[in-house]
């Protein structure tokens, strides 16, 4: 029996989230709905501008939220990542402890230097734009990977969000190699549009042969396909992964269990605030696989952990939050 459920790799961020009129988007030269990676003076530049508006810290980076979802609802979970040794990673380390997560970091013998973050900017339509100072967290490597705790997991979760850096990139086809020789299940996240958009080679890289499972949203498989049409992107996925969730927001969500396609509806809410919405989904999904779920429950239990999270500001739910969503679905 593997010790983990689930083992993540990605990015180790906190998150400042403010909201924000749509109107300040365009004064700020910030693209709307997607993900930037910004570099540190610009970093600075945006929080000078934002300096009157109350912010909301907390602990980020998409498959850490995705992770602590994961150990939240009561599966055995280890993030591989990188922070440094400065006040905010250590916020970081006490944050995934605190919500009972393993990982490769120690406290006092961290790295100098600066522990990413990212501004999220929240609009009246519930749309997070978000900027993302990567800091330390771009120096993540293979070093940063536990091959012992990743070759005594269930699934080892890859962030799409590596891909840009070419470090990070192949700590995320190592861990996917390392994943495949002890048999370990392989999922990822396309993560970003600007992620398929901008790096789709390096995201195959990634795939490589295949993967068990990927989630993605439904912009994100058009443009990982090239097509318009959401068929097509079903039938693309099954090219790359024996198992996949696309995401359709208000359309609920397709899901392929490697037989049979499933079409989850959506629950009617008003949307706050949909930052975090794809990364609660994925670590919902992956704790019901991981305890022997079906695949339709799963997208089932997945859809409404992601609707909860978006009717309230913030990237993730609370402990007790996440532990009404298992019980419901138990």
């Amino acid at each position: 029996m593997s010790k983990y459920h689930v083992y993540g790799v990605g990015n180790a961020l906190v998150d400042l989230e403010y909201e924000i009129p749509e109107a300040l988007l365009g004064e700020l030269g910030v693209d709307k709905g997607l993900m930037t990676l910004i570099e540190e003076d610009r970093h600075h530049e945006l929080l000078d501008k934002l300096s009157g508006i109350e912010s909301r810290p907390c602990g980020g980076g998409s498959a850490a939220n995705t992770i602590t979802a994961v150990a939240q609802l009561g599966s055995n979970a280890f993030y591989s990542c990188k922070v440094a040794g400065d006040s905010t990673g250590e916020y970081f380390l006490d944050d995934l402890t605190a919500n009972g997560v393993e990982t490769n970091l120690v406290s006092g013998q961290l790295d100098p230097g600066h522990t990413g973050k990212c501004i999220v900017l929240v609009t009246p339509d519930a749309q997070r734009s978000m900027n993302t100072f990567l800091g330390i967290t771009q120096k993540i490597s293979v070093a940063e990977l536990n091959e012992s705790a990743l070759a005594d997991s269930k699934y080892v979760y890859i962030e799409g969000y590596l891909v840009p850096e070419i470090n990070a990139r192949a700590a995320a086809v190592k861990a996917r190699q390392i994943a495949v020789e002890k048999g370990v299940k392989t999922s990822l996240t396309l993560s970003d549009a600007n992620m398929v958009n901008f790096f789709k080679d390096g995201l195959q890289e990634i795939i490589g042969e295949g993967l068990d499972l990927i989630f993605s949203n439904e912009d994100e498989a058009k443009l990982m396909f090239a097509t318009d049409d959401i068929n097509e992107c079903v039938e693309g996925m099954k090219t790359i992964s024996s198992q996949f969730a696309i995401t359709q927001g208000a359309n609920g969500a397709l899901v392929f269990d490697g037989e049979k396609l499933h079409d989850i509806p959506a629950q009617r809410v008003t949307a706050v605030d949909t930052n975090g919405a794809g990364d609660i989904y994925a670590g919902t999904f992956l704790h019901g696989l991981s305890q022997g779920m079906s695949f339709e429950l799963c997208a089932e239990m997945a859809g409404h952990a992601a609707t909860t999270l978006i009717q309230q500001m913030g990237a993730r739910l609370t402990k007790e939050q996440m532990q009404a969503v298992g019980e419901r679905f138990a």
